[in-house]
């Protein structure tokens, strides 16, 4: 990997990076849409590539099931399987073992689970976890962690952490006699849930090996979190080093990672929520499903370029047909695609011209101005010299963000 920082945000700590992998550059920050088993969802590798992404995330977990180790290893990896030419991320298994399997166990060797297909049991190792990336041929990869849920209290977190830091010395002696270290780069992941103290225990420890890892990745948040961890992380990894954000994808989400020093996220929300007739649009999300959009025969957004607006696609023929056709579902995936995409570049843009707060500043005006800004958002980018309401003396700033979803055609 080669990794160069461009520039810096005078305000906030963004910085636009350039990242070259074996297959190819990806500039930093970038959204990394999920192509879980594969493939994004509805979406070829030659439709992606028309949108400008460059780096996408396969499941260790899911590929190891099916169709296994044997197949890749026959193919020559997932980039020629897929038919994908440009970078691959893939995931350790770790969060998988705990979110899909309710009978899995964890011991100092592994995470022993049963196959959602077979029920046969099966020991994922650090050791296991990274021969299989290999064989997958992802341009990075991850460490094995033992992952817990971030409402999770007590002496399991303790123990779940310095277990992460142990998996990933076991990582980093099988990454590299392997003779791998050349084309795939491993990540470390910080763990310590929602505790400061145990979250720079885990800093402390995983920096001391920053020159066995090629980046770091900040592990067990969902998202819906106040930003003091990432923030309390993104502060303290190194500069030389890529950041990455597991499992972040709402927008405003993305951007106060960016804003909190974070170059790389994923999610399977743009995707998933577009397979639930839902559109992603600088105002805010629309519900297409909702009975307003029947006679609406605008595109969903007309300054956007994406396929599905570029080519008239209306609001009207996509609440005719979303959620029953698969053909509604690639045309809003395309455009949700897109959208995640040019929330990023114009972030990239506007810390390369050094006008990235005022860029915050709008995006926010305009996605929450007409229900209220979220209080966590104000706070997360007040700790990095950004204020919203700057201008803005009669702004709303509310508890919840949720308001910005409509859910039924009810008025209240």
């Amino acid at each position: 990997m080669q990794f160069e920082v461009l520039s810096t945000c005078h305000t906030t700590r963004a910085r636009v990076s350039r990242m070259k992998l074996a297959h190819g550059v990806t500039l930093l920050p970038t959204f990394m849409p999920v192509a879980t088993q594969g493939a994004i969802k509805g979406l070829t590798p030659q439709q992606m590539e028309g949108l400008g992404i460059t780096l996408i995330l396969n499941n260790t977990y899911h590929l190891n099931l099916r169709p296994g180790i044997k197949v890749l290893r026959e193919a020559g990896g997932a980039h020629r399987l897929q038919g994908w030419n440009h970078n691959l991320l893939t995931d350790s298994g770790g969060f998988q073992l705990v979110s899909l399997n309710k009978f899995t166990k964890i011991t100092e060797e592994g995470a022993l689970f049963a196959s959602p297909f077979t029920g046969e049991p099966t020991m994922l190792t650090p050791e296991e976890s990274m021969s299989i990336q290999h064989a997958i041929g992802a341009d990075i990869i991850m460490q094995l962690d033992d992952v817990v849920s971030s409402l999770t209290v007590g002496p399991r977190v303790s123990e779940a952490m310095q277990r992460s830091i142990r998996w990933l010395d076991r990582c980093i002696e099988f990454h590299e006699k392997s003779g791998k270290g050349d084309v795939q780069n491993l990540f470390a992941i910080v763990q310590g849930g929602l505790d400061p103290v145990l979250r720079n225990e885990c800093l402390d420890e995983m920096i001391k090996r920053r020159d066995k890892v090629s980046g770091y990745a900040i592990g067990g948040l969902s998202g819906g979190e106040a930003k003091g961890i990432i923030n309390q992380c993104a502060e303290k990894l190194p500069d030389d080093k890529p950041r990455y954000s597991m499992g972040i994808g709402f927008a405003e989400d993305l951007l106060v990672c960016i804003a909190l020093g974070v170059d790389m996220a994923d999610c399977v929300f743009p995707t998933r929520t577009a397979r639930f007739g839902v559109a992603l649009t600088f105002n805010g999300p629309l519900n297409l499903k909702l009975g307003k959009h029947a006679k609406d025969f605008n595109p969903i957004d007309s300054a956007c370029p994406c396929p599905t607006c570029s080519d008239g696609v209306s609001r009207a023929i996509l609440h005719h047909t979303v959620t029953h056709e698969t053909a509604a579902a690639h045309a809003v995936t395309l455009h949700n695609l897109t959208f995640q995409a040019q929330v990023m570049g114009q972030a990239r843009d506007s810390i390369v011209e050094g006008t990235f707060p005022t860029y915050l500043r709008k995006f926010f005006a305009d996605y929450f101005g007409d229900v209220g800004y979220p209080e966590w958002c104000v706070n997360a980018l007040g700790s990095v010299g950004v204020d919203l309401l700057e201008g803005c003396p009669d702004a709303k700033v509310v508890k919840d963000d949720k308001s910005k979803w409509e859910y039924s055609d009810v008025v209240a």
